[in-house]
């Protein structure tokens, strides 16, 4: 089904004669994410209206994104991979969510570990994106971090219990998803904007230029 919707779009893409072959290749990546992200969206709005929890899952999505979008994280390797973690993290999650009630104590400990290791390692890049601009990384990092802090207060002051554990366990989640420990336990490399930079050692005098 994948092959049949991209192969129908670069087609039409294609047909207009307008782009490279380098500038072809990222279109069809970008379709390629598009067409996934969609799919795997379908997939667990269909389990969570099967469980009735499609309003808890949609809320966790939207709070756990708004973290997620500055501060990035892993990725799964291989597409059944993600849709399969996916699916038990934005069902399973929602589920605890619902039924934990953890004490402002908590909260705060809880609040004052993540926001560290937030500050720690957001931005976490991948090695098909790495970001590699200093000012854009400590932007992301500032971004990350002072969302984090919002969780954390908004999380021992509002008085949904669901949509406070939401943003505990919201940024519990991206923090793993940026750990190095994770990167290491998926054999992924970490930092890659390193990598990157060593590779092209004249990347950003370029881009000053």
């Amino acid at each position: 089904m994948k092959k049949i919707v991209l192969n129908h779009w670069m087609n039409i893409i294609k047909n207009n004669k307008r782009y490279d072959n380098v500038k072809l290749a990222e279109i069809e990546y970008g379709l390629t994410a598009i067409y996934l992200t969609f799919s795997k969206l379908i997939v667990i709005a269909l389990l969570s209206i099967l469980l009735g929890i499609f309003k808890e899952m949609i809320i966790f999505l939207l709070i756990y994104n708004v973290l997620r979008m500055p501060s990035f994280g892993i990725h799964a390797t291989k597409s059944w991979i993600c849709l399969l973690t996916s699916s038990i993290l934005f069902i399973g999650l929602p589920i605890v969510c619902l039924n934990i009630h953890l004490s402002i104590a908590i909260k705060i400990i809880i609040g004052v570990i993540e926001c560290f290791l937030m500050f720690k390692n957001s931005p976490a890049d991948t090695k098909k994106r790495p970001i590699v601009n200093p000012k854009r990384r400590l932007t992301y990092k500032f971004i990350s971090t002072i969302l984090a802090i919002t969780f954390v207060v908004l999380s021992i002051t509002i008085n949904n219990i669901f949509i406070s554990n939401c943003l505990v366990f919201g940024l519990i989640l991206q923090n793993v998803l940026i750990s190095p420990l994770t990167y290491k336990i998926f054999k992924q490399p970490y930092n890659n904007y390193k990598e990157f930079l060593r590779l092209n050692p004249d990347f950003l005098n370029k881009k000053a230029c």
